[in-house]
């Protein structure tokens, strides 16, 4: 009985393994220049974490999380996002302690949701993230937004689109939420089961709800604009400022809620526009979130980050004919003829590894013809010839792929001359 892979992942082999290399790698190199450092957190944690910090009204919480008992009988989770965790190390390991503050910090790894499968959306996923904590400034909300579209366009992708919204503070929050309550009320009983929950433990996940996001109620929900106290507006109308002076164009609309409880003040979304890119337009989101990391044992310390997934980037990228330049060539590949020079090639191809220099060989046997065709499929700038006639003369025949140029060099120079000519 052959076994497959489970449904929801996915294997990614060499030649697409090269394109994760380098979003990563552009990510990475994104945030050293916004001065965010790595941090990398267990791929599980207690249970408890998400329930206190997602929220036990979300889709996330009630229905995918892969949650297991251990020979301890502590209840443990996959993490299906990657706030919670950076947050929980960061009061853990007393970062809010350091000098140097805000703390920021970026992510990159899987993720796990029991979701139903579709293109672009798997159960296991892998997020890169940034957490920025200890500030309350407008402006490190506009940087972390900044930042994500800064690896987007890093990228070659156009066709982006922002949406912001200010969920607002506690104050506004509360009278918001008696706002819905009344808006909802009369008519839930039209609504699913899960938005009937949601009414009086947290009212605005209603608006988050796709199974009723047609119903004539939601068209007509109070907006949180409209509750916004004076301090949330000033603040709300900073990230904008900042935002349009960083030239980053962004639509602002009042329904965007997110779908984790711990948000509050700024929220976003970032989106592709691409034809024919599907349905769920949604690459990136983030927000604010002032009071998670007391919710989770720590001081009082404000947090705004995002998360984006880098398997519906990739899709963007595909959906907008973007090829990344991808470096698939070897340096040089030797060709053996005859069983002594087969076995000098072997020292040789690790000699030239040891300097620096990619390269390959033969180890199925194969006459030159195929070797030579092997060179070309791996792109190999120089083809290194031994026989064992020239093993006898201590040199070896060099050919340049690009100019079809051919040199006889001594063996013992033959890796200086490799990486002369390489530079």
């Amino acid at each position: 009985m052959s076994i497959n892979i489970p449904r929801g992942t996915q294997d990614i082999l060499p030649g697409e393994v090269e394109k994760w290399q380098y979003i990563e790698n552009t990510a990475r190199d994104v945030c050293r220049r916004f001065n965010y450092k790595e941090i990398r957190t267990p791929i599980f944690e207690h249970t408890d974490l998400f329930l206190r910090s997602v929220g036990d009204t979300t889709d996330i919480v009630q229905k995918e999380m892969y949650t297991f008992t251990d020979r301890g009988d502590r209840s443990l989770t996959l993490r299906p996002e990657g706030t919670a965790a950076v947050v929980r190390s960061f009061v853990e390991q007393k970062l809010f302690g350091l000098p140097a503050q805000p703390t920021k910090l970026y992510y990159i790894g899987p993720m796990f949701r029991y979701e139903r499968p579709q293109a672009g959306r798997f159960r296991q996923f892998v997020q890169f993230g940034v957490e920025a904590l200890g500030s309350k400034d407008p402006a490190i909300d506009a940087e972390v937004i900044a930042l994500a579209m800064e690896v987007y366009q890093a990228l070659g992708l156009k066709k982006l689109k922002l949406v912001i919204n200010s969920l607002g503070d506690k104050d506004s929050r509360t009278a918001h939420r008696e706002a819905l309550i009344k808006h909802f009320s009369p008519k839930i009983e039209e609504f699913c089961g899960d938005c009937k929950s949601r009414l009086d433990k947290n009212p605005m996940r209603i608006l988050d709800c796709k199974k009723d996001r047609d119903h004539e109620l939601m068209k007509t929900a109070p907006s949180i604009l409209s509750y916004l106290n004076d301090e949330s507006r000033t603040y709300f109308e900073k990230v904008q400022s900042y935002l349009s002076d960083f030239g980053i164009e962004f639509e602002v609309d009042p329904g965007l809620v997110r779908g984790l409880d711990y948000y509050n003040h700024t929220a976003f979304e970032i989106m592709s526009n691409a034809e024919g890119f599907g349905a769920i337009t949604t690459l990136c989101g983030g927000g604010r979130y002032n009071g998670l990391v007391e919710d989770i044992g720590g001081p009082d310390t404000p947090g705004i980050g995002f998360a984006l997934s880098i398997e519906r980037l990739l899709a963007a990228l595909a959906a907008e004919g973007i090829k990344l330049p991808l470096e698939e060539k070897i340096d040089c590949y030797l060709v053996a003829l005859g069983e002594n020079a087969g076995d000098k090639c072997v020292s040789l191809l690790q000699q030239l590894r040891k300097a620096g220099v990619s390269g390959e060989k033969d180890y199925l046997d194969r006459k030159v013809k195929a070797q030579f065709k092997s060179a070309d499929r791996l792109s190999a700038r120089f083809v290194g010839v031994l026989g064992d006639d020239e093993l006898e003369r201590n040199v070896i025949n060099v050919k340049d792929m690009t100019t079809g140029e051919q040199e006889e060099v001594i063996i013992t120079d033959f890796i200086s001359y490799i990486k002369e000519n390489l530079s």
